[in-house]
């Protein structure tokens, strides 16, 4: 992974993952991150690959060498966006079990709440190059 690019890795058939993903693209003017759906050949070789199990279902951030979970994702991505939500790194210092803790709770709900879609969100054309493809991986 190059030292400027951030990886997202998200449910690709959540419906709240979905608008999270679209929300960042709009607030990331500078194309820092890139995405992965977590069901994807690449997201499974990327989760493999930084040692994260299956049990995680919700959005990862791969910055660097680092693998960020749960709220530490969450703040760390609006962190980096355009505009106020730079101020979320602020959270990073409430404690995280309790960060988590509502975190989780957002999660477990997430396709009750938001609904669930059959398939993988496709790009758009002018998206494309902001989804890694298959081939992105050397071994």
């Amino acid at each position: 992974m190059q030292e400027n690019q951030s990886i997202i890795l998200f449910d690709g058939v959540c419906n709240l993952c979905n608008s999270a993903v679209q929300f960042i693209v709009k607030r990331d003017k500078k194309g820092y991150f890139s995405f992965a759906s977590l069901q994807s050949d690449i997201g499974r070789q990327l989760t493999k690959r930084h040692g994260i199990g299956e049990e995680v279902d919700s959005i990862i951030l791969l910055e660097k060498d680092s693998a960020y979970l749960y709220s530490d994702a969450a703040l760390r991505i609006a962190s980096k966006l355009d505009g106020v939500l730079q101020a979320a790194r602020f959270l990073l210092y409430i404690p995280k079990p309790l960060r988590n803790f509502f975190y989780k709770i957002i999660a477990r709900n997430r396709y009750k709440w938001f609904g669930k879609k059959n398939e993988c969100m496709l790009p758009t054309n002018e998206l494309k190059n902001r989804f890694l493809a298959d081939g992105y991986l050397k071994e």
